[in-house]
Formats: C-alpha cells, structure tokens, sequence
C-alpha cells in the first residue's frame, strides 16, 4: 500500500493587510504594509503606539443564523479563527454543517481541527472592576478575590479566555467530530498544529483538518507586557510602516498585531478523487524546545538547528533544495542574529542563492498566528510562483549573510521551509512542496 500523503486544498486567512487570504496574498506582493497607529484603545501613555490591526468586521456575518448568540462568548482571537476557518471551508469545495446543512459533503468523523493558540487577554472593562474589589493597601490579595471580586465576575466569562475555545466553536460550527487539538506553544503554536494535524491524516486518523491559529496582540495588558520586556519597538510611532526592519542594521524591535490564518488539509486520493485544487503539498515537519531562563529572547538557536534539520529530513531534501525560507524575522535585533546564524549554519554554501522572506514587517508579529501566515505565503509562493521583497530591509545587520529580494521575483518554487521560534524555547518547522503526481 502505498504512503499516505497530505495536500493543501485551500486557505483562510484574516491579516492587517485585511479579510481574506487574495488580500493577505496581494498586499504582501503589492509591498502594502498594514501596520499603523493602535485603534482599538487609547495608547497615549505606552512606549509604543503602533500594531498590525484588523479590520472592521461583524462575526454575525461569518457564523449560521442559529449560532449568532453564541458570539458573545467569543474574544477577538475566536472571531479571528471563525473568519478564517469559513473561508477556508468555503473555498475548499466541501460542504459542511455551517455552510448548507442539507447537502454535507465534509465527513466529520473524518476530519481533525488542530489550532495554534496564545495568551488571551480579558478586556478590561470585564475584569477592572473585581480587582479593584480585591485590592488591600493598594496591592491585588488572592483571597479576596476569592471572597468578593470573582463574584463580580459572571459565570461565563471564563468561556470567552480559554485557549481550546477557538477549535472548539470552528468545530461546532462545522460539526468536525474526529481528533482535536489546541497547541499553546507561543509563537510556533500554529507551526506545530499544522504539522500534528498533517501527522494525524499521515497515520490514518482522518482524512481531512482544518489547522492553523489565531491570536490579537493588540491588548492593552498584552502590549504593556511586550513594552516592559522591551520586545516591542519605541522609535518609531509616527513612522509605522518602517517600524519593523527584520534582519537590517536599524532593526529596533517587534511590532505586534493580530490575525488569523487555516489551511484545509485533505489526504491526497481524496483530493484528486473530488478534484480539489491541490495548492501545496506537506513534506516535513518538527519542533524542539531549548528552554530559556530569561524568557526575553531566543536563547543559542541550537533548537532552532535541531527542528529545521528534522523538518528537511522529514522532506527528504537538503537545505541547498530549498527555493524560499520564511523565517521567524521580528524585527528584535538580537533574535534576528541568531536566527540568521542559524538559518546561514544549515543552508551552507546554498546560504547566498536561496532567498528568504521576512513577512512580518508587512504585518506585525501575530503570536499564535504566526506560523499559520507563514505557510499561507509559502503556499502563495509555490501557486503563484512568486517571492515578494523583503519590506523595509536595506542594509544587512552585522553578521547576516541571508538573500533578500529587493523587489518582487518568479520563480520556480518546489520546496519552502517555515520556521520559528517563542521566547520560552519552543522551536518549529515545517517543509511544503509543489504537488507532483509522483508519491514521494
């Protein structure tokens, strides 16, 4: 019998660059930045004023008639999933319970949901005033809270935070019933759902998943957070769209945001039997974990080193194989060292031939997300035959030897790796290929 393989039907995605994944797709090509000063609350008195925002949107119109109250347990980070997990579904030619109940063609005992998840933060106006309850002397005392602040709380509110909930209502909406799965692994979560859920077709667990994560950044505990560790970038609030530079001497921080992205993932003789588009083929992919002390920045790359090599090994390619690299390039200068050491340490001589695409000057740094925008630009690339330039980089940072575009180019493009990293030490990779007839 021969192996099984997993391709790629179709993308969802929901970026700074706006809905969809055709306007994710073109405004990276296009060299369209969407970062811009923060909206969404009155950052005045932060160090940094600017993220990579969404914009305006009604979950109502991405959800049955019937599932409408249910919204109002969802955060930002589950609207974002919604959004993108409907397009992806819509796009891919199955028909599931969300979309027309009478003519199902998705399977659902069939099909997998895996979705990278991060930090979610309750909004203020929820939580401030139970706080203010528990406070003595000035300072928050857990047992009053216990006492008196989370009765303040509604029952409910719980439901809106908990990581799991962004597979499990895509899941309810599209009545997926085979294995699920939440990663929180910070910034590769969504690296590591995608290849979980490709692992899980791969053994025969389903037949098809919807993979990928989501997360919105752009809160303000959480950008208070990324400002007191000092990940985020201060200098340039009246300049944001040249405020993330990844890999270039002036390189001064991170500029966080929020999306969305999910890709359908289907076992290849499905595919072909119902003729879906077959966008990119999964070839490889790996993780490791060098935890750090600090949990500031990435620590030696050694974990780095580790799942980029499994993730080729997986693909059964070489690194001097590889046609694109899209790295994890935040724009943090000592982070983009040593990722770029790493990145040169593996490609070796191939290091000056393969290009490599830092995507998130165009559009912030989505957290959990990040992984899944990746590959929907991998699978971009590979469609379209197309690299688009490196935004905002103009001279090297000392030491980086990495090939950046300067304007955007077609090329013939068969193998891509993704990789990243979180401050905690998690690392991931992952390979995708052009689908070819041949079983690899």
């Amino acid at each position: 019998m021969a192996a099984r393989r997993v391709v790629i039907t179709s993308v969802g995605a929901v970026s700074p660059l706006g809905l969809g994944s055709e306007a994710f797709w073109s405004g990276l090509i296009q060299g369209r930045c969407g970062i811009g000063p923060i909206r969404s609350f009155d950052p005045v008195k932060l160090p940094c004023r600017i993220a990579g925002e969404v914009s305006e949107y009604k979950i109502r119109d991405y959800v049955p008639k019937s599932y409408r109250k249910a919204t109002k347990l969802m955060c930002r980070d589950i609207e974002l999933a919604v959004i993108a997990a409907d397009e992806a579904v819509r796009s891919s030619g199955l028909v599931s319970k969300a979309i027309d109940p009478e003519h199902v063609t998705l399977r659902p005992e069939r099909t997998a949901i895996d979705f990278g998840s991060g930090i979610i933060s309750c909004e203020l106006p929820e939580i401030a005033p139970s706080v203010v309850l528990s406070a003595v002397d000035g300072r928050f005392d857990m047992k009053k809270w216990g006492r008196e602040g989370l009765q303040t709380v509604t029952p409910l509110w719980l439901l809106k935070y908990l990581p799991n909930m962004l597979p499990c209502h895509v899941g309810i909406l599209h009545d997926i019933q085979g294995p699920s799965n939440t990663i929180t692994c910070g910034e590769v979560s969504s690296h590591i759902a995608v290849t979980e859920a490709a692992e899980m077709i791969l053994r025969d667990s389903a037949d098809a998943a919807l993979a990928g994560g989501g997360e919105a950044k752009i809160n303000p505990l959480l950008m208070v957070r990324q400002c007191l560790l000092k990940r985020a970038v201060f200098t340039d609030n009246d300049d944001p769209q040249h405020a993330c530079r990844p890999f270039d001497a002036s390189a001064a921080g991170a500029v966080f945001g929020e999306g969305a992205g999910v890709l359908l993932l289907e076992e290849y003789e499905q595919a072909k039997a119902r003729g879906a588009p077959m966008l990119a083929e999964f070839a490889g992919g790996a993780s490791s974990c060098t935890p750090t002390e600090a949990y500031v920045h990435m620590k030696d790359g050694s974990g780095l080193k580790i799942a980029i090599e499994q993730a080729l090994r997986q693909a059964h390619i070489d690194a001097a194989d590889l046609d694109l690299i899209i790295p994890h390039g935040t724009g943090i200068a000592r982070d983009d060292r040593v990722e770029a050491a790493v990145l040169q340490e593996v490609l070796g001589g191939a290091v000056e031939k393969v290009p490599v695409w830092p995507i998130k000057a165009q559009v912030g740094h989505l957290g959990a997300a990040a992984g899944a925008m990746d590959l929907i630009a991998a699978v971009g690339a590979i469609r379209h035959g197309t690299i688009g330039a490196a935004y905002n980089f103009r001279s090297p940072a000392d030491g980086c030897r990495l090939h950046f575009l300067k304007e955007p180019a077609q090329k013939k493009i068969r193998h891509v790796l993704c990789c990243g990293y979180s401050y905690g030490g998690q690392t991931a990779a992952v390979v995708l290929r052009k689908v070819s007839e041949a079983s690899q």
